[in-house]
């Protein structure tokens, strides 16, 4: 097995349009053959699926396997807390929708400038530590989305903290907005374990744009899932590398023994970036942290999926106008956005929502 750990943000669902229409049979198989590969870490988070992952934890894991056959972490989310005493309530309520009594693994979810002033004034990384005090929690953690300043100012202040989440990609190492390669050399020199998150940028890298694609085809022999996932598993800070796979062909191709990435494949690595973010419009990942609190509930990752689409075939505009048509017939359009940029405060990935909802409408007219 290789360091892969299995993320259940994104899982098969029933109707693409119901987080909460997990496909349990296809999960079900997937998460046997996970395990049947040597896997044990899985990964879930209170709001990940509007809600329903922490009970797929239960209903596929849990409830089919006994507590030592894997490892299970969680998260508090930083941004819902409103007073001390809703800590303690959200994870009472985590550890029963994940139907065990501890977890291996416990973040403050999603620290950045303004969820780490919250977390802080709330007392999150004391309760934290007192759950693992009572051997509630046997790790505790954080996941990040923001500056290697901001990293270093948290850890040398919290260096209790065992584990780190963190977004790397090969397409963000040398990011000048994400910063990834600084981010996990302060982790790094504290002596933090390292998770990653987002190795594929939410399937941006099993999507190449022609120029990348033919590029990469002349350089590497294994496909562009495994150069992502392989490239994370290389670092030697990381200790796993988290996937969010949604059918069992992922579980597959990711769960395959890896040998580290040479010097010369991590250049034509950085190489293929270059030409990726060249070709990309809007560096979505499709986390959907952006609609939770939209008050028109706007698509916005399904929009930019089919914008960047367009983009990068302008040539079959006529096929990619047809999958917009039937978006708007369904939910708000973007030229309905208020501009009340609640989406903006939710994106890890620094995109100018607002902005791009405006540039996407005038592409398609309406």
């Amino acid at each position: 097995m290789t360091k892969l750990g299995f993320g259940f943000l994104r899982l098969p669902l029933l109707d693409k349009k119901d987080e909460h229409s997990v496909d349990y049979a296809v999960l079900n198989f997937m998460v046997d053959k996970f395990i049947e590969k040597g896997g044990r870490y899985f990964d879930t988070a209170f709001t990940y699926l509007g809600g329903a992952s922490e009970e797929a934890i239960r209903l596929s894991l849990s409830e089919r396997y006994p507590r030592e056959k894997f490892i299970l972490a969680d998260k508090l989310p930083s941004w819902l807390i409103r007073n001390k005493d809703d800590c303690g309530k959200i994870f009472e309520k985590q550890l029963s929708l994940c139907g065990v009594d501890f977890f291996d693994v416990y973040m403050l979810h999603w620290l950045n400038e303004t969820n780490y002033i919250t977390a802080e004034t709330f007392g999150e990384f004391e309760f934290i530590e007192k759950l693992k005090s009572e051997g509630k929690v046997l790790k505790t953690g954080f996941s990040f989305h923001d500056s290697p300043e901001l990293l270093e100012k948290i850890l040398i202040k919290h260096p209790e903290i065992d584990c780190v989440q963190l977004q790397i990609n090969y397409l963000d190492w040398e990011s000048p907005a994400f910063r990834a390669r600084e981010c996990y050399e302060v982790a790094e020199k504290f002596g933090k374990e390292i998770i990653v998150m987002e190795p594929v940028k939410g399937g941006t890298l099993l999507n190449l744009p022609p120029e990348a694609k033919e590029v990469f085809s002349e350089k590497f022999s294994f496909s562009e899932a495994s150069a992502a996932i392989r490239f994370a598993e290389s670092l030697p800070s990381v200790t796993t590398v988290l996937s969010g796979m949604n059918s069992p062909e992922q579980i597959d191709e990711n769960a395959e023994e890896f040998s580290p990435l040479s010097e010369t494949e991590f250049s034509e690595l950085m190489e293929i970036a270059k030409i990726i973010r060249s070709k990309t419009a809007v560096p979505c990942t499709g986390c959907s942290y952006c609609t939770g609190n939209c008050p028109l509930q706007i698509p916005i990752p399904r929009y930019f999926e089919v914008y960047n689409e367009y983009c990068r075939n302008p040539g079959e505009d006529w096929k990619i106008e047809h999958a917009y048509s039937n978006l708007t017939r369904s939910f708000s359009r973007p030229s309905d956005c208020l501009r009340c940029r609640i989406c903006e405060q939710n994106c890890p990935q620094k995109i100018s929502i607002v902005e791009t909802l405006q540039k996407v409408s005038r592409t398609f007219g309406y």
